[in-house]
């Protein structure tokens, strides 16, 4: 058995630059944290070895104790880079590309398990080396002494340790922008500038939106929507995204100047569910505010009056990221054998992959010479939505796994009051794109479901 999946990210520095950290392994901990240390037995070169140590007490005491040396594989200086960790039943490959590019290079990191254990092995340690990918690319980036350039954008996220905020961030810092996170709960492990906000009321934070530079804000801040639909939840859904906006815009009539651009979060969810409509930039809403209308048009309504010279409400649909609560739920649920359509398997699902939705982001930014989005509600899905049924039919399909049953809805909603979430995400859906995104020129780098699991999913 062999499972292999590749993780790519464009950072803004010479090729030369990222090899003197890439291409030091003994390096390798400062910009990966589930590495402790590294040391080589010689010279860096095919056939080579070392020991590494991952973090964790427990975990070093045993990989220090019981593995076998990693293996040099590859090795060609300014390129390329591989490693070889034997493991109980199999081995664990990793191996590292650079590709030179237009003022930076393409970085990718790929993993590869071998043998019987691969399924184990990537449960135990593979999952932890591989974590949060972007953001270890951007450590990497600030390792190798990545620094904005005088024009940079400076860019405050809202929410910005969510997990699309985190996305965003580690992506804009590797192209060489200046980044700051508003959030309720810092996180000691994300390498970003870290501000605390209440998301309610002004403070010190404000003083970020000021400059100097240009300077654009992305609000991503609300709840997760993954709860129970009880009407305190539902409230609190409303009231973590209003009482953010509204603080935010209050705080932008504050400031000397207009921001640059602000990109304001929204969902393709303020459609409900929309049956067999064709949902898109222009499609009226529902009136008599179903569950998420009642949640996302006030959240829209909150944006009037920001003091920016551009401003996009960014209607996302589901986002396709593996770390993602969405995708990760689904994958669950097929591997356990509960693949089959949800309900009627007929309602529709809207996505978007994760690498479309941060080209997307970049152009609402202004930072993609080919692409200018206009003012106004811009759609982030795709131009092919799936019925409910194809899409748990290619998750079958990509992940091995033979037909299953459908569920049908009263299953799975008893299964939501089990799991503390909401029937409606899998039993709703509706059909969104873009027609701005079409005119504007903007281009999907995976246009079809099948291409974005191709990319996403071990193969």
């Amino acid at each position: 058995m062999s499972r292999t999946t590749t993780y790519k990210q464009f950072i803004a520095l010479p090729p030369e630059r990222l090899w003197a950290v890439l291409g030091d392994l003994t390096r390798w901990p400062e910009w990966n944290s589930a590495v402790a240390s590294v040391v080589l037995h010689g010279p860096a070169a095919v056939g080579g070895t070392g020991d590494y140590l991952p973090g964790g007490a427990v975990s070093a005491a045993v990989h220090g104790r019981l593995a076998a040396p990693f293996r040099i594989t590859a090795y060609d200086a300014g390129r390329e880079l591989g490693i070889e960790q034997p493991e109980p039943a199999g081995a664990l490959r990793i191996t590292w590309r650079l590709t030179p590019r237009p003022d930076g290079a393409h970085v990718s990191e790929e993993f590869e398990l071998r043998g019987p254990s691969a399924r184990i092995v990537r449960r135990v340690i593979g999952a932890r080396l591989a974590a949060e990918a972007r953001i270890r690319f951007a450590r990497l980036a600030f390792a190798a002494g990545i620094e904005p350039a005088e024009d940079a954008l400076a860019v405050v996220i809202a929410g910005g340790t969510g997990a699309l905020g985190r996305q965003i961030a580690a992506d804009l810092t590797c192209r060489g922008h200046r980044v700051t996170l508003l959030t309720r709960r810092p996180d000691p492990a994300l390498p970003f500038r870290q501000v605390r906000w209440d998301g309610r009321t002004a403070g010190e934070w404000v003083d970020e939106l000021r400059g100097p530079g240009r300077v654009a804000l992305i609000n991503l801040a609300g709840q997760l929507v993954d709860c129970r639909p009880t009407e305190r939840n539902i409230d609190l859904l409303r009231r973590s995204r209003v009482e953010s906006t509204a603080a935010l815009v209050a705080a932008s009539r504050t400031l000397d100047r207009p921001l640059s651009r602000w990109i304001q979060a929204s969902t393709t969810a303020i459609w409900s569910d929309a049956g067999e409509t064709r949902c898109t930039e222009t499609t009226p809403l529902p009136v008599g505010l179903p569950q998420m209308t009642g949640v996302a048009q006030p959240w829209e309504q909150a944006f009037a009056g920001a003091d920016a010279e551009r401003r996009i409400i960014l209607r996302t649909s589901i986002v396709l990221d593996p770390a993602a609560p969405a995708l990760r739920r689904l994958i669950g649920l097929t591997k356990a054998g509960l693949g089959g359509s949800v309900g009627s398997g007929h309602q529709w699902f809207s996505w978007i992959h994760i690498e479309d939705w941060l080209a997307v982001v970049r152009a609402g930014l202004g930072l993609d010479p080919e692409v200018a989005l206009p003012d106004g509600i811009v759609v982030a899905a795709t131009d092919h939505p799936v019925r409910n049924r194809e899409l748990m039919a290619a998750l079958r399909r990509h992940l091995h796994r033979p037909p299953a049953p459908s569920t049908p809805a009263p299953i799975l909603k008893l299964g939501a009051i089990v799991l503390r979430t909401d029937a409606a995400l899998g039993l709703t859906g509706r059909h969104a794109t873009s027609e701005v995104l079409r005119r504007s020129g903007f281009r999907f780098r995976y246009p079809t479901l099948d291409d974005a699991l191709t990319d996403l999913l071990p193969r």
